[in-house]
């Protein structure tokens, strides 16, 4: 498997982690319970494994099951997703990614003022 692809998760793949982001370290029952959609407790299982091996998780036995808890932080993730995103759609343009949200209109000058002084704020340095 490529470097790339571990980094990358697939859309169950992000919603198993913002659970365990927002739990913090749970067992396949806990997860199952935390997701919007009813999965299969395997399914989940299975997903948490492959996490797991990707090094996205990190899991413990604890009696007789399995607590996950995420070897990678949010931030991290959603920095890899964002890139992954700019080099596949946008040809690894950032500018051309924001470009594309001023051309659909999700971006505007008051939003772009805003996100400036955010900027401003914070040195230069997000």
């Amino acid at each position: 498997m490529a470097e790339h692809e571990k980094e990358t998760l697939t859309k169950l793949e992000l919603q198993i982690m913002q659970v365990i982001w927002r739990l913090g370290p749970s067992n396949v029952n806990a997860v199952q319970a935390g997701l919007e959609q009813q999965l299969a407790y395997t399914t989940v299982q299975t997903m948490l494994n492959i996490l797991q091996k990707k090094g996205k998780l990190k899991r413990r036995l604890r009696g007789r099951a399995y607590v996950y808890s995420a070897a990678v932080t949010e931030e991290k993730a959603l920095g890899h997703a964002v890139r992954d995103l700019v080099d596949r759609m946008f040809g690894g343009s950032s500018e051309e990614l924001v470009m594309s949200l001023i051309k659909s209109k999700q971006l505007d000058a008051k939003k772009i003022a805003a996100l400036s002084k955010r900027l401003e704020q914070k040195g230069g340095n997000v």
